[in-house]
């Protein structure tokens, strides 16, 4: 019958678009949000101003730490630039058209919609480490007392997302974290999990938790009060992103606007009061 050959076509079309990993796990489908990135809170209705300070402050940083990449750029610019101003209006063409042909340069940075008030996912391409960038910039913040942003909260830095289901998570987990704790064979790590959930019911938190961290090796040991090495976790809707870092508590959880205010001798929701001259809701935890 054409309609069931028609099933079987649709079948075998949908087995053929099927992917997996070396692991055997598989692949899901496209995502809005899509990591490495960083996820960022800020104050409420100021969603579109944060992007745009986000922007300012991540490029700078980029161009510090990974300046091989801005050379670049930089000499792409003066090969397009003429030095002799009667040159051939023929070679001026071609070179505009060749110019117009290659290929342009990815973002290095993108707004992926969250949809969600307060909270903003900055996408990083490479080589951008956002664990590197966001320490980076909240050590400055720590030195200084700038915050260098006025809508902008906490950083929350991710090195890779997956669909926020449990064999994925499990999998992310041991591809990107279970690395850094087997880097060093002898070297024993006291570590936390530390899980902030939004808009999410699917996996339970103490299933989260506790499969995660059968996925450490043994040797290392859970410590919820002296943590060298924090497992951030960041599951928000569909979407799960995770990273691991150090110093989190030392560094006010990456919380750059209270890091400033206590910097300057103020109360962060005095700062919130300031911004928007009323008091101002935040993100939750």
């Amino acid at each position: 019958m054409p309609s069931r050959e028609g099933k079987r076509k649709s079948e075998g079309r949908d087995k053929g678009r099927r992917r997996y990993r070396s692991d055997g796990t598989p692949i899901w489908g496209q995502r809005t949000i899509d990591g490495p990135g960083v996820w960022v809170t800020c104050v409420k209705g100021k969603e579109k101003q944060t992007v745009g300070e986000l922007y300012d402050l991540f490029e700078s940083l980029a161009s510090e730490l990974w300046p091989g990449e801005a050379a670049e750029n930089a000499n792409e610019a003066r090969n397009g630039e003429s030095d002799d101003d009667d040159e051939d209006i023929e070679k001026q063409i071609a070179r505009e058209i060749a110019s117009m042909k290659r290929p342009r340069k990815e973002q290095r940075f993108a707004n992926c919609q969250t949809n969600t008030p307060c909270v903003v996912f900055i996408s990083c391409k490479p080589p951008i480490d956002p664990v590197h960038m966001v320490t980076k910039h909240v050590q400055n913040v720590m030195d200084g007392g700038a915050a260098q942003t006025r809508y902008t909260q906490r950083l929350t830095p991710v090195s890779a997302t997956c669909v926020a289901n449990l064999p994925e998570v499990l999998s992310l987990c041991k591809r990107m974290v279970v690395p850094f704790f087997e880097d060093d064979p002898e070297k024993i790590y006291r570590y936390k999990i530390e899980l902030r959930m939004r808009n999410h019911n699917t996996i339970s938190r103490s299933a989260l938790i506790e499969g995660l961290a059968k996925c450490i090796p043994e040797r290392h040991k859970v410590d919820l009060d002296n943590a060298e090495a924090f497992i951030l976790v960041e599951v928000f809707k569909s979407i799960c992103g995770m990273s691991v870092v150090k110093d989190y508590y030392r560094l006010h959880k990456f919380n750059v606007m209270e890091i400033a205010h206590v910097k300057n001798g103020e109360t962060a929701e005095e700062g919130r009061v300031a911004d928007s001259g009323k008091p101002s809701k935040s993100a939750p935890e």
